[in-house]
């Protein structure tokens, strides 16, 4: 598959640069991480907040959970929640758990944790769950005109199988082991 039209058109009238990535169904940045052999903390999820009877989108690394207490402040709310899932098919028109991270392409303003800028480059859903757009994130924060707030904390989350394969090495003839006695 390619990149969904509306998110191609959307990257592409801000002259974005990104690497388009097409990959096997995934439904979760976890699952991300894993089809793609990537860190956890290079994969952007997002999220869609209502603050205030407003959304806003908030992008944090998958190796991150939002703190609700801290995005409540960092907003300058006085309620926020995760919407249900009919919210963003009767309002965002997109299916449950597609949302992307371009708030422009929703009309919704964005939030990203500072702890994402700490890395080179991010890698976000484009709208489906089979492609995902790379691009540098001093450039998403850019182009979407990101607000940057400490809401997020660690997680805990680790990959399950390892990233990269261990290079072959050759094999040594096996020394016979001595068990000690332990005094």
């Amino acid at each position: 598959m390619a990149l969904p039209a509306k998110t191609k058109a959307y990257l592409d009238k801000r002259l974005a640069r990104y690497d388009a990535l097409t990959h096997k169904t995934v439904y979760t940045a976890y699952d991300l991480a894993q089809t793609l052999r990537r860190e956890l903390h290079e994969i952007g999820k997002s999220l869609l907040i209502a603050a205030d009877r407003a959304y806003v989108i908030v992008v944090l690394p998958a190796s991150m959970r939002v703190d609700m207490k801290k995005l409540k402040k960092s907003l300058g709310a006085k309620q926020v929640a995760i919407p249900n899932e009919r919210v963003m098919v009767k309002v965002f028109k997109v299916k449950p758990g597609a949302i992307t991270a371009f708030g422009g392409l929703h009309k919704v303003d964005v939030l990203v944790d500072k702890s994402l800028v700490k890395g080179k480059d991010v890698i976000l859903t484009a709208g489906n769950f089979t492609d995902s757009v790379r691009m540098r994130v001093k450039d998403f924060v850019n182009m979407e005109r990101a607000r940057l707030a400490d809401f997020a904390i660690k997680a805990g989350y680790t990959l399950q199988q390892p990233l990269r394969s261990k290079k072959k090495t050759k094999k040594h003839p096996v020394k016979k082991q001595v068990k000690r006695k332990r005094k």
